[in-house]
């Protein structure tokens, strides 16, 4: 009892720490609906300026001085995001928001390296909270104490600031209604720009709070989003109180873990220790299931879909059908025409690109969202290597890979399918940290952390020709078998259910079945090619199922064009080959590919294909209508029914 009382006590001092991270995006979500995926990054600058100010000054004024400067300088630095960039997007999809905030965490990522170094940054102690105190008969440090006092401090002062203020009323006002709150004529950008440096400067203090407890590193941003995520949605997005409660529920089940160690049952030993890594996702998973909206959430009737930058797809003409061969040729008569580099980096693009375009179906056919598709090509290579390793051959080690990726979609969509939005987003999120979670812990099969190696195709394709003209086979099947979906009776009822799922139910579309039966073909191919990938590098580790693997499938799709069958495919050819070629150019390679993939996302929103098509469009207009302004020229080449109709209403005014 003693120990499971200090347990509880090193749970609370945790869920302090993580609530100010947390509820600060929970803020800026619940006004600007921005899924900020920088929110870590901002974390850790409010760790590494909090250790620049306090080794320069020391004492107390260097200590509880960099503590407030960070918060400032944090909040400052959110202040210039949100107005030069965010302000730009609040009206785009979700995704191309996500992708957007990712590309700043490349560019924070290495601007840190830049100002402070590779190496671990350790942070002197709290002066005058360096001791501890015997609770229960046990030590325990008197900061922890100071931390859990902070937390229950600022949730004080901040219920304070939305109950009795008018900052306040104006936040939960654009929480429950921002479109209401800006017909009463509300300066929406200037409530946007103070909500998102309240948000930048808690998780600053955030961060700064953490110095004595954890050195600070270059990985923080990526090892707290994930928890932070956690805890909004568990909460419910935009909710106070919720970020509180499940910012307590989440550091107490992890806090238990490490308490309850290895522990024997009926002659089986649980490590509970290990399950830290994924009890949270657990967690997560299980309210979303039985409390979609999370415990304290409600509905969110305002959040942007993938429609907006969507544009009708037509059957494909003679035209693109000979330039689709002419296509395949091309690809075939590499290995003829470039060095051995250029074809692995092909192989490398190919692959991808089935990756990329069965995520597209589940984005664009059928509108749902996924941040965890890493999953099913992480299993798909696993499943590969494992079957390779056991004696099977190339072509059974293939179909176990996608048998595999196919049975975790099958459960995971289930589940992911009856969500929508942000927190079906996050349900696949959370299903893949758990895909990772055991691919990761599981040695005695996944091999863990070090993975599996001697991964090898069979001798006749040894030639790294011969492999990829198969890779190319196999995957190029896999896109073609991607782009004759959308045109099947399947396609379009789903592409219904995607644009009015209420009236695709009128008709007698059973909208979730079929949602479902899309997740879990989209997962297999993705299975395929994760074991093509396993087998093209001879060697997996647990990151092919991690989080920034399923944001660059994400970004390849973006890059391209959601809803182009081509989009996918040229993304992941730009973004592999960009990849490439920045990281041989510089060791600051993610600031620049960031900075390009922010560009892209901004000039370019409708992706490169389908900016080519509103360009096309423009050409193909009478000259006498190219030289009329045209206002809304995005929106009349991807909704061109909503473009007749406003013309109509146009000519009624006049």
């Amino acid at each position: 009892m003693t120990a499971f009382l200090v347990q509880t006590l090193n749970g609370l001092a945790s869920a302090a720490s993580l609530f100010l991270v947390a509820v600060g995006l929970s803020l800026i979500f619940g006004v600007t609906r921005i899924v900020n995926f920088a929110h870590g990054s901002f974390y850790m600058l409010g760790v590494y300026i909090a250790y620049s100010f306090a080794t320069h000054f020391g004492g107390i004024f260097g200590f509880w001085g960099g503590v407030v400067a960070a918060g400032l300088a944090v909040a400052l630095v959110g202040v210039v995001v949100e107005a030069l960039i965010l302000r730009r997007i609040y009206s785009s999809p979700e995704l191309l928001q996500l992708i957007a905030t990712f590309a700043l965490v490349l560019i924070i990522k290495d601007a840190a390296l830049y100002v402070w170094g590779p190496e671990d940054l350790l942070g002197p102690r709290a002066p005058g909270f360096t001791g501890a105190v015997e609770i229960f008969g046990r030590a325990f440090p008197t900061y922890d104490l100071l931390l859990i006092a902070l937390g229950v401090a600022m949730l004080s002062a901040l219920t304070a600031l939305t109950k009795k203020t008018r900052f306040g009323l104006l936040l939960r006002a654009a929480t429950e209604d921002r479109e209401m709150t800006d017909a009463l004529g509300v300066n929406q950008k200037l409530l946007f720009t103070a909500v998102f440096a309240l948000g930048s400067f808690l998780a600053g203090i955030g961060g700064a709070l953490q110095l004595p407890r954890e050195p600070a590193t270059l990985s923080m941003d990526l090892n707290i989003i994930a928890d932070v995520f956690v805890v909004v949605v568990i909460g419910g997005l935009g909710s106070l109180h919720g970020a509180f409660v499940a910012a307590v529920i989440i550091s107490l089940v992890k806090a238990y873990c490490i308490g309850l160690g290895t522990q024997s049952l009926s002659g089986f030993e649980f490590e509970f220790s290990k399950l830290t890594l994924v009890a949270e996702f657990i967690v997560m998973a299980l309210v979303l299931v039985f409390k979609p909206n999370g415990l304290f959430g409600k509905p969110l009737a305002h959040a942007h879909t993938s429609e907006v930058v969507e544009s009708p797809i037509g059957k494909p003409s003679n035209v693109q059908l000979g330039a689709l061969l002419v296509g395949v040729l091309l690809l075939a008569a590499m290995p003829f025409v470039f060095d051995d580099y250029t074809s692995v980096l092909a192989t490398d693009v190919v692959i991808f690109a089935l990756f990329a375009a069965s995520l597209g179906l589940i984005i664009g056919t059928a509108g749902m969202g996924s941040f965890g598709h890493a999953a099913y090509f992480g299993l798909g290579a696993y499943g590969a290597a494992l079957a390779a390793k056991a004696g099977f051959g190339f072509v059974p080690s293939l179909a176990v890979g996608a048998l595999l990726a196919l049975a975790a979609a099958i459960a995971f969509g289930w589940f992911c399918v009856r969500l929508t939005g942000t927190y079906m987003a996050m349900l696949t999120l959370a299903f893949a940290q758990i895909v990772w979670s055991i691919v990761f812990q599981w040695d005695a099969v996944t091999g863990g952390s070090n993975g599996i190696v001697g991964v090898w195709p069979p001798e006749l394709l040894s030639n790294r020709d011969y492999f990829y003209w198969t890779t190319l086979a196999v995957c190029g099947a896999g896109v073609l078998l991607c782009w004759w979906i959308v045109y099947t009776p399947f396609g379009y009822a789903l592409r219904a259910s995607r644009d009015s799922a209420l009236k695709a139910l009128a008709i007698g579309i059973p909208v979730k079945r079929m949602q479902w039966a899309l997740f879990a073909l989209a997962g297999a191919l993705a299975g395929v090619a994760g074991a093509m990938y396993a087998f093209s590098k001879g060697s997996i580790s647990p990151d092919v199922s991690a989080i920034p693997r399923s944001v660059d499938a994400l970004v390849m799709v973006l890059l391209g064009g959601i809803n182009t069958l081509l989009g996918p495919v040229l993304g992941a050819a730009v973004f592999t080959w960009l990849q490439d070629t920045l990281a041989r150019t510089t060791d600051y390679w993610r600031a620049l590919f960031g900075a390009v993939v922010l560009l892209l996302v901004m000039v370019f929103p409708l992706g490169i294909v389908g900016s080519i098509k509103v360009l096309v469009a423009r050409l193909a207009r009478s000259p006498a209508a190219r030289d009329q302004p045209q206002a809304q020229d995005a929106t009349s080449v991807a909704f061109p029914r909503n473009a007749r109709n406003s013309s109509k209403t146009n000519r009624g005014l006049g």
